[in-house]
């Protein structure tokens, strides 16, 4: 892929400068992106400057140690969550993705009017109907000894979850899967934009309906909501409702779809959750550690130095998960799944950005393992196939399983 080639500002030590980081949204590949992809880049600078890490093939820096992440996430100082994402600028939007562009004093009230939909004790009710989901798709493939776990799970059980949730018709999944592709998979602007406008006009219509006819859902949860005794605008409700959107349909089947890869191709991990399903809230977090998927942005604000680099305002920061938990000075033996690890990864973030949606993506990550490897057996991937993935948000794009049917 050839992008148009940006000058480089003169803050930026040539040193520094990366032409060939892989983790370019849009593209693909079928190297590991992380025990080949991720410990290549840690054999270079604490922090370099990639000349295509921004959706768009634009200049970032790129910290690859988990404690200069912390860092820059804590620094909302010198760092803003505004505009890390690219939606709203391509369309001509006003709105930002809130709460997750909102830097403070502006995000604590609004996280406080999020926060009370998604706490543990209201993802506890939904365990029941998160299960029945998950055991029906499960159920529906078993006898056929093997699945396309992408397309059969990963991304249909927990985006039911989540239409549910928002209260959106499950017969237009397959619409709203496409949208989320082009938004977080495409490194064509004009799609991106396009998948932007589609999502926006849908939004903006469900809303309307919900201020007519208010439900139980998040749609009318939002309609609803107050920050500090008003009513939210009509940016800050759209910019909810997508934020809720993006998050919803990609991060949790993204994850689901590394952490069965790796069970896929690790049996002994297999072996030892059948026998201690107990121990499976610890491998998530383990798995997650190790195959971080998500690279979210900031935007340098104010100078300021990170581990000696000068950052000037405006630079992009690029915040790697996966660069974060393959750390070889944050953990030991970093390329290792070890499922009793107990690791402190940033898969949902850290500081006040942490995902407001942390508790029920751990809940479906769970359950889904518990239903699979209660319902099938020893499962592989599928002789043969050689895994793809996509690389900014990292995913594969098909896992074919296969196992011996119960008789």
């Amino acid at each position: 892929m050839m992008f148009p080639e940006q000058p480089i500002p003169d803050h930026v030590p040539l040193e520094l400068v990366s032409q060939d980081f892989p983790f370019i949204f849009g593209m693909t590949t079928t190297e590991d992106p992380f025990d080949d992809l991720a410990m290549q880049v840690h054999e270079g600078p604490d922090i370099i400057y990639a000349t295509h890490a921004y959706p768009g093939g634009t200049p970032a820096w790129v910290p690859r140690r988990m404690a200069h992440l912390r860092e820059i996430y804590l620094d909302t100082d010198h760092f803003s969550s505004t505009d890390f994402s690219p939606f709203s600028k391509l369309v001509g939007g006003n709105w930002i993705n809130s709460p997750a562009e909102l830097d403070p004093p502006a995000h604590g009230p609004f996280r406080q009017m999020v926060n009370p939909a998604f706490t543990p004790k209201a993802m506890a009710a939904l365990e029941d109907k998160i299960r029945l989901y998950a055991v029906e798709y499960i159920d529906a493939f078993a006898p056929r000894g093997q699945c396309e776990f992408m397309g059969d799970f990963a991304f249909e059980f927990p985006i039911k979850v989540f239409m549910e949730l928002m209260g959106l018709p499950h017969d237009r999944m397959s619409e709203f899967m496409e949208w989320e592709m082009n938004l977080l998979h495409n490194h064509d602007l004009s799609k991106i934009a396009e998948a932007t406008r589609s999502v926006l006009a849908y939004l903006g219509g469900e809303i309307e309906d919900r201020r007519a006819n208010p439900r139980e859902d998040l749609i009318s949860f939002g309609v609803k909501g107050q920050i500090n005794g008003r009513a939210l605008t009509d940016d800050e409700l759209l910019g909810f409702m997508f934020n809720l959107f993006i998050g919803g349909l990609d991060t949790v089947s993204t994850n689901m779809g590394l952490h069965f890869r790796h069970l896929g191709s690790h049996p002994q991990d297999q072996t030892f959750l059948r026998a201690n399903p107990s121990e499976i809230p610890h491998a998530i977090d383990e798995l997650m550690r190790a195959y971080g998927a998500v690279t979210t942005f900031r935007t340098c604000k104010k100078e300021t130095e990170v581990a000696g680099i000068r950052f000037m305002p405006g630079d992009k920061v690029a915040m790697s998960t996966t660069l974060a938990g393959r750390d070889p000075a944050e953990f030991d033996a970093p390329a290792e799944v070890r499922l009793d690890r107990r690791p402190r990864h940033v898969g949902f973030g850290f500081g006040i950005h942490t995902c407001v949606g942390m508790h029920l993506a751990r809940r479906e990550l769970r359950i889904a393992m518990e239903e699979f490897l209660a319902r099938i057996p020893d499962f592989r991937i599928a002789p043969g196939h050689q895994v793809e993935c996509h690389l900014g948000m990292i995913q594969p794009v098909a896992l074919p399983l296969v196992w011996t049917p119960a008789s």
